[in-house]
């Protein structure tokens, strides 16, 4: 895979194509919005076509049933709720999903629109996104996932879920592990803000609401607040790190395959022919479903077994309480068939009725044993319980120990990173932090970087990690590795800088200085600031200061 292949979307005002590369589209954090009817689906389908098209797998979170006429020329899985959908799963699917997209390269459509329960369809993509972005850890490929609808599940004003939360995650730290994030809202005033601020390509189509051109103001410049709302469908203004020129009006091209998610209208409707996916591939995963619902099945039976065995206790302790009863009256009985003279005024004097109550006696205290016997077997029955409750009790209390100790580690580690964001510490994986990078200091002095007095910090850079990255970065910018070893030095010692700031300290033009910017960011040796600065990364910061204490 070429990391500077591109992809053709549209054309400029001059007529030129617009093209896109691959890379930064997978595994970057986008962001596409546009009121109604103004065309962000249809750049959001027209992106998605051109990377099918050059083989490169993603998955849609589809929140409107929009997007399954991509299969009208590419073999997707259509997974869902709906009885059109190639395959009805749940949240119990959601390894499955991510091992499909990024271990098999299958294209997924995850369509939520057809869950009743918002809980379920909310689980079902949580759990995908939280696969992924486990998987990407190892597999480290460049991956895609878009998310129609962002601002239900990371909106600005209310309350953030733990899906939104990892959504959030997966845009700050995804890239790193090749997972890239495009999140498609028609009310950018709705969307958190951490979301659209670290996005690194946004595509703003026309905007009406005042709320919404606002945020464009602040995003972009005041003026765009006025001139996105003139835009006419399919133009939209994209804003890019990658390219020197920071905003650049665009129309781009209609996609090419059927538009599910076009307004009904007086034309008859006609579902095109849509490829499907292998019969092999549907069938292993309704092998999941129905292993899901055997499952279920045996739990409701053994549910309704205990019920049984329950009722059958209390029944049996009902009728070993009447057999006591009926003991105390056979004993009672017993006493007084053995003292003839404190029967002669209760029973009959008959041979026979005495033979009678004899039989009745002994049948009495069959029954009894009987009875007392099944006792002590429920009474076993009844302490083996007990003890498995004790056993199921301390392993909970077990547990709750063990989480209460994770939480404590996890606000350790935040509070660490809260020092590292801060520029005060590093923090290694294991949550301890060491005195390297940024240096805080009372009187606001440029922060230095600590090392050894014997060992400089242009050897530092020479480490083949951090050479190698620092030599492929400036082989697509129009600086020299001198120029570049020199930027990474000022920015150690003096924290986050302005691409001006920068080029005033290299003394190269603004231009030539941005290009190697962007690709020492696109490398991972340069972080950039919510106020669009540039800082050394934290992962590179951490391996100099391991290096230097070796």
């Amino acid at each position: 895979m070429s990391e500077r292949r591109e992809i053709t979307v549209g054309e400029a005002n001059d007529g030129d194509e617009v093209q896109l590369p691959v890379v930064e589209l997978l595994t970057g954090r986008g962001f596409v919005t546009g009121k109604s009817g103004s065309g962000k689906s249809n750049t959001a389908s027209v992106i998605a076509e051109e990377l099918l098209e050059s083989g490169y797998p993603l998955l849609v979170v589809d929140t409107d049933g929009e997007y399954y006429g991509l299969k009208e020329e590419y073999e997707m899985l259509h997974a869902g709720a709906d009885e059109e959908c190639d395959i009805q799963i749940g949240p119990e699917h959601a390894e499955q999903m991510a091992s499909l997209a990024l271990e098999e390269n299958v294209p997924v459509i995850l369509d939520v629109s057809g869950y009743l329960d918002e809980e379920v369809a909310d689980e079902l993509l949580r759990e995908t996104a939280r696969q992924l972005f486990v998987k990407e850890k190892k597999l480290k490929k460049p991956f895609l996932l878009v998310v129609e609808e962002v601002h239900e599940y990371i909106p600005e004003g209310g309350g953030l879920g733990e899906t939104g939360k990892l959504l959030i995650k997966i845009g700050k730290r995804g890239r790193k592990h090749g997972l890239g994030i495009l999140g498609i809202s028609q009310r950018p005033a709705d969307v958190k803000k951490d979301f659209i601020t670290q996005a690194n390509w946004l595509v703003w189509h026309r905007l009406t609401w005042e709320n919404d051109t606002n945020v464009v103001g602040r995003i972009i410049d005041t003026e765009y607040a006025e001139l996105v709302s003139d835009l006419d469908d399919g133009q939209a203004y994209v804003q890019t790190d990658w390219t020197d020129v920071d905003v650049r009006k665009v129309q781009f091209r209609r996609k090419r395959t059927f538009d599910a998610g076009a307004t009904p209208g007086l034309d008859d409707f006609e579902r095109p022919d849509l490829k499907s996916v292998s019969d092999a591939l549907v069938g292993d995963l309704e092998k999941i479903s129905e292993r899901t619902q055997q499952e279920e099945s045996r739990v409701e039976e053994l549910e309704r077994k205990l019920e049984n065995r329950e009722k059958r206790i209390e029944s049996l302790e009902d009728e070993l309480s009447s057999a006591r009863d009926i003991s105390n009256a056979a004993t009672q009985l017993a006493d007084a068939l053995s003292n003839p003279e404190s029967i002669q005024t209760q029973l009959p004097e008959t041979g026979e009725e005495v033979r009678r109550l004899h039989d009745e006696l002994v049948e009495l205290e069959e029954r009894r044993d009987e009875l007392s016997d099944e006792r002590r077997r429920l009474a076993d029955e009844l302490e083996a319980r007990g003890e498995r409750v004790d056993s199921l009790e301390t392993e909970n209390d077990r547990l709750r120990s063990r989480i209460r100790e994770l939480e404590h580690r996890l606000e350790r580690l935040r509070s660490a990173r809260a020092d590292a964001e801060s520029g005060e510490r590093i923090i290694q994986g294991d949550g301890t932090a060491i005195e390297f990078g940024y240096t805080s200091v009372a009187d606001e002095e440029a922060e230095e970087l600590v090392v050894d007095e014997e060992r400089q910090l242009e050897e530092l850079l020479e480490l083949p990690a951090v050479r190698d990255r620092i030599s492929h970065a400036c082989e697509n910018s129009r600086c020299t590795e001198r120029t570049a070893r020199t930027v990474v030095t000022e920015l150690i010692r003096s924290g986050p800088l302005e691409t001006t700031a920068v080029a005033a300290r290299v003394d190269r033009s603004a231009v030539a200085v941005q290009s190697l910017l962007s690709e020492l960011r696109t490398r991972g040796i340069l972080d950039r600031t919510d106020e669009h600065a540039y800082r050394v990364d934290d992962d590179v910061l951490a391996m100099l200061a391991t290096a230097d204490a070796d």
